[in-house]
């Protein structure tokens, strides 16, 4: 597939702003609001650190800009403004709870199915991961060896 498109929209900071991660729900699980707090806040400040680097390297390979709207500095202003609760509600169920805010602008955009789906990561999303598994012993953590002669 090919695509003349020169500008993705990337949606990291959604997660780490709005609760979208299975650490924000066990840590509103075992410490409750302040907990959650804690570890959002953590997130947020750690996000320059993480994954950026490495998604706008991957971008950057196929020759493609990205665009970063919940890195937005008036985007992370306003969402850092408004009560976590707001956010994310981590006592619903998945697909419901987490990234709020995200699943209420699809439901109103029309996508009512899609923002009820639960959160999967692209890497284990596309069950790549567990084809690939299938048919070898390597490990995410492992140096791939057919590569290197």
């Amino acid at each position: 597939y090919k695509s003349r498109v020169k500008t993705l929209l990337l949606g990291m900071g959604a997660d780490e702003q709005l609760g979208g991660y299975s650490r924000h729900r066990t840590a509103f699980m075992t410490s409750g609001w302040g907990g959650l707090l804690m570890e959002l806040d953590r997130d947020v400040k750690r996000l320059g650190k993480r994954n950026l680097g490495r998604d706008d390297r991957c971008v950057s390979d196929h020759q493609r800009d990205g665009e970063y709207p919940f890195l937005d500095e008036a985007v992370v202003d306003y969402l850092q403004k408004l009560p976590v609760w707001c956010k994310t509600d981590p006592a619903l169920p998945r697909g419901r709870g987490e990234k709020r805010l995200v699943r209420e602008v699809g439901r109103v955009l029309g996508c009512c199915h899609a923002s009820s789906l639960p959160k999967r990561a692209v890497q284990f999303g596309s069950r790549m991961a567990k084809l690939a598994a299938a048919s070898s012993r390597e490990r995410g953590s492992d140096l791939c060896t057919h590569l290197f002669h």
